[in-house]
């Protein structure tokens, strides 16, 4: 009985995953566009995250606490971008998305065009949903988050992040598109680079910004489906031709 029950389960959350999936293309039905199910993960950030711990310190006249492993640290290396966990690794720039891949098991897409769709936006926050999406050479982290920037009132920020250093996030463009019962809303902007703390880019604002309202508008049974384009900046192109 206990082989059945499991065996069920696992076949329900098939049948459901494939429906998440029909429901993404029929919302986003260009043709060539991936589709992926993003199922949501509470924060495991128990703990202050570093970025968030220096500010602190520096905004409290402390300076941040030492180790006694800095007087050899590398300054190449950079900590874990992942914002869902308080991860004490650190690495070179170069093999973050496998660390990112094989530690914390993020999916990573391909091509110019995606349809990020989170599922169950209902849970309470703070909630995130993260993808990797590898396009133009290069590979950028995608993360939207649920959060209670005042009590009582969720928002939802959805924010692009390059796999690389600011300038390099400087060549670059990224849309994010809501499309649902005739209503359209885009955010382009330029990425920011993971050497910079997600945390911040969400304080600051500087990301696609939802109320929950607003939200509950483009979503579709408690899913909200997000297509996604990255292009190279004009500015970048300019200069190429120059």
């Amino acid at each position: 009985m206990l082989f059945f029950t499991q065996c069920f389960g696992a076949v329900l959350d098939l049948i459901h995953l494939r429906f998440q999936h029909y429901k993404a293309k029929r919302v986003f039905s260009a043709a060539g566009q991936l589709v992926c199910v993003v199922n949501p993960t509470h924060s495991l950030k128990y703990a202050p995250t570093r970025c968030a711990a220096a500010q602190t310190s520096v905004e409290q006249g402390v300076p941040p606490p030492c180790h006694h492993h800095e007087a050899v640290h590398d300054p190449q290396l950079v900590p874990c971008t992942c914002p869902l966990y308080s991860c004490p690794w650190e690495g070179h720039l170069e093999v973050v998305v496998s660390h990112l891949r094989q530690t914390h098991c993020i999916n990573i897409l391909q091509g110019a065009e995606i349809v990020f769709l989170a599922t169950d936006m209902h849970l309470p926050a703070p909630t995130d949903w993260i993808i990797m999406h590898s396009c133009l050479g290069h590979q950028f982290l995608l993360v939207l988050r649920k959060q209670e920037k005042y009590e009582g009132h969720p928002q939802f920020f959805a924010t692009m992040m390059l796999i690389g250093t600011p300038t390099q996030a400087d060549n670059f463009t990224y849309r994010l598109e809501l499309n649902r019962n005739q209503r359209r809303l885009k955010w382009e902007a330029t990425p920011r680079s993971v050497l910079e703390c997600v945390d911040s880019v969400i304080s600051d604002g500087d990301c696609l910004v939802l109320n929950t309202s607003l939200a509950q508008l483009f979503s579709d049974n408690g899913s909200l489906a997000i297509g996604i384009a990255i292009t190279t900046s004009k500015v970048h192109n300019a200069e190429a031709e120059m």
